[in-house]
């Protein structure tokens, strides 16, 4: 069958990681052209296999040595343009398909090692190196598969790009900061490593997340195509959850995960699409 055939499978491969781990992102994604779909299951698949080894492989599997031989092997399979891993070689076409920056990739892995050596970050400047490696650069990535070699449009979008990384990270690590706690045992926020989560730091946070989307939603105007669609519905998808945060106290949010629901996500998608229709009539 050849190569390009395992590649189209390697890639839905992807595509069911990307639906089974996010049903959110995946209605983002479903938005999309088909090519840049595949583009983007191929990102998401390969980023989501790094993340499962720093955060749920259990601590008796060598996860250094996984995640080390991860990235020897994308090196491999950027250097040749073949891998045995489904996984890797969808990540790979995508990246040399679309010249993605080998140096987002190296920022990106640096942030995974944290994951296994580093548990609190004490200052701003920590937790902003850790979030351009763990999406910011993620959030590039993609944009430079939406810009689809328009250099001049992607540099007019990239700090936009990585504000809307940044702000979807910390919604993650708010509602996340029970299991990040409890069983990872990593504080993010600088202001918990001498303060439980309280109703003034949890403002404090969110406010610094507002800002993030605020800059962000100026780039997602500018986007071509599909693409602006598909990025608003994930916006809008986080602004949801970060405003059920807002409202739910403190205390609650140190003991469970704040979720939307299916029903929620639906009627988000409903009023993108109509919203995307009405301008276009």
């Amino acid at each position: 069958m050849g190569i390009d055939f395992f590649k189209q499978t390697s890639y839905q491969i992807s595509k069911l990681i990307t639906r089974n781990y996010s049903t959110s992102f995946s209605l983002s994604v479903s938005l999309l052209d088909k090519a840049e779909r595949d583009a983007i299951y191929g990102i998401y698949g390969f980023v989501r296999l790094a993340d499962e080894i720093v955060d749920s492989f259990d601590v008796s599997f060598d996860r250094k040595y996984l995640l080390g031989k991860l990235r020897e092997d994308l090196q491999y399979a950027l250097r040749y343009g073949i891998s045995t891993n489904p996984v890797i070689l969808s990540f790979a076409d995508t990246v040399i398909q679309y010249k993605i920056a080998h140096s987002h990739i190296n920022a990106f892995f640096r942030s995974m090692e944290y994951d296994l050596e580093k548990t609190n970050y004490s200052t701003r400047k920590e937790l902003t190196d850790y979030i351009y490696g763990s999406a910011e650069v993620v959030g590039l990535m993609c944009l430079k598969v939406f810009c689809n070699g328009d250099e001049i449009l992607y540099d007019q979008l990239f700090e936009y790009a990585k504000s809307l990384g940044s702000a979807f990270q910390k919604v993650n690590f708010l509602r996340d900061i029970n299991s990040d706690t409890n069983e990872l045992g990593r504080i993010y926020f600088p202001e918990l490593t001498h303060s439980d989560l309280n109703e003034e730091v949890k403002s404090n946070i969110i406010h610094s997340i507002e800002e993030d989307f605020a800059h962000a939603k100026i780039g997602i105007d500018l986007l071509p195509g599909n693409a602006k669609k598909a990025v608003l519905l994930a916006y809008r998808y986080y602004l949801s959850l970060l405003e059920k945060l807002r409202r739910t106290p403190a205390n609650q949010i140190l003991h469970r995960r704040i979720r939307i629901s299916d029903t929620k996500k639906m009627l988000i998608l409903l009023s993108v699409i109509l919203s995307n229709k009405l301008k276009i009539a």
